[in-house]
């Protein structure tokens, strides 16, 4: 059964938008590599890892359903740098932001009764409430702890972990 055609147009959205993800967690490394906090940065190019994971997993179902696939452009990555609290929630605020687009291809799926598609696509919204929750973690600790101080050396060992 091929992929309705909506539904593949917005999952060959969704590869960008995860190939994007892996840009901006690349960008947000390299920035915490030049502040020399090497497990933020750690942290940020595992996650980077997962998103281009995720990317592939959607362009090989859609190679395996039959569908085109489109490699579109990956625009620069942008964030606001000024804090490591703050950078933690713009990733949250991304990540958020591909929960939402992770609910629409569901939402998609579930109106053309694509019932390969809905399987395929749980995995995903599992792993978006994994996603928005360690971000979350991470936030919680530099509400306690701030962005200065014996606190954020003892997070940045943590994440250097991961």
């Amino acid at each position: 059964m091929k992929i309705n055609d909506k539904l593949s147009k917005e999952l060959n959205e969704q590869i960008t938008k995860e190939f994007y993800s892996e840009y901006l967690y690349l960008a947000m490394a390299v920035h915490f590599e030049d502040l020399n906090l090497e497990g933020f940065a750690n942290w940020m190019y595992k996650q980077a890892t997962e998103e281009h994971e995720h990317g592939m997993k959607i362009l090989k179902y859609l190679v395996e359903r039959g569908s085109s696939v489109k490699i579109d452009k990956i625009d620069e990555p942008k964030f606001d740098k000024s804090s490591i609290k703050g950078i933690f929630e713009q990733a949250l605020k991304h990540e958020q932001f591909v929960t939402k687009s992770i609910d629409n291809l569901m939402d998609i799926a579930i109106e053309t009764n694509d019932h390969p598609t809905k399987n395929f696509l749980i995995w995903f919204v599992d792993e978006q409430v994994e996603e928005e929750s360690s971000v979350e973690k991470i936030i919680n600790y530099l509400d306690m702890i701030g962005d200065k101080g014996n606190g954020l050396f003892m997070l940045d060992r943590e994440l250097s972990k991961r």
